[in-house]
């Protein structure tokens, strides 16, 4: 397969990925990653409970939490992508409203690498303070101001 050829299979494979999770479909999801892929949430650990490193059954934990909380999913829209070789760079943004109401509207940057036609590696950047306020924040008691 020639080089470019390669890139535009690989951008197909990552754009399914996207396709995916606005239908939802996290098994569908699942299939396109290889066994041993690592599904790095960018962040400290310590700071942010969901960043980090995740193997495939970790992240699919985190997709099926993830859409518990929310109503309908979450929308994610390419805006950008850039390909060569084994590599796919994305911008992406995304946009979900929790059961509590809050709304989640993050950008990212994903830099996904393939092999044979599946996702190995896939580094996610995104806005760690809004991730924080959105899905982590403590619900803020109602306060009552007197006249």
């Amino acid at each position: 397969m020639s080089t470019t050829s390669l890139a535009a299979e690989n951008t197909r494979v990552a754009r399914r990925f996207i396709e995916c999770f606005n239908d939802n479909d996290i098994p569908g999801v699942l299939d396109l990653f290889a066994d041993d892929i690592c599904y790095r949430l960018m962040g400290k650990p310590d700071r942010l409970p969901s960043s980090g490193p995740k193997d495939k059954a970790q992240i699919a934990a985190v997709f099926e939490r993830m859409n518990s909380r929310l109503n309908g999913g979450l929308r994610m829209w390419v805006k950008n992508t850039i390909a060569e070789r084994d590599q796919v760079a994305m911008e992406v943004e995304s946009r979900g409203e929790l059961k509590n109401g809050r709304v989640y509207n993050n950008e990212y940057h994903m830099l996904i690498t393939l092999r044979d036609g599946k996702i190995v590696d896939l580094k996610e950047y995104y806005d760690t303070f809004h991730v924080w306020d959105t899905w982590f924040r403590p619900d803020e008691p109602a306060t009552t101001k007197s006249a």
